[in-house]
């Protein structure tokens, strides 16, 4: 398992953690999402054989969030 942290922009409230770790929990191959509203990133445990960095990234820009490299 790897544990990679990724930046999550225009978060602005507890429902916006929520949204962010479901999705992120939704994928293949994630065992463990904490979600930081102050921090403004999400670190994820996950088997990159199953789910890759880019992959998490597409999922929280799906979700309606920005999340640069």
């Amino acid at each position: 398992m790897n544990e990679t942290t990724i930046k999550v922009e225009g978060m602005s409230c507890g429902g916006c953690v929520k949204n962010v770790t479901g999705v992120l929990k939704a994928l293949p191959g994630v065992e463990d999402v904490q979600v930081s509203l102050e921090g403004a990133a999400a670190t994820v445990r996950h088997d990159p054989a199953k789910v890759s960095v880019e992959a998490l990234r597409a999922a929280v820009e799906g979700a309606g969030f920005d999340s640069p490299a």
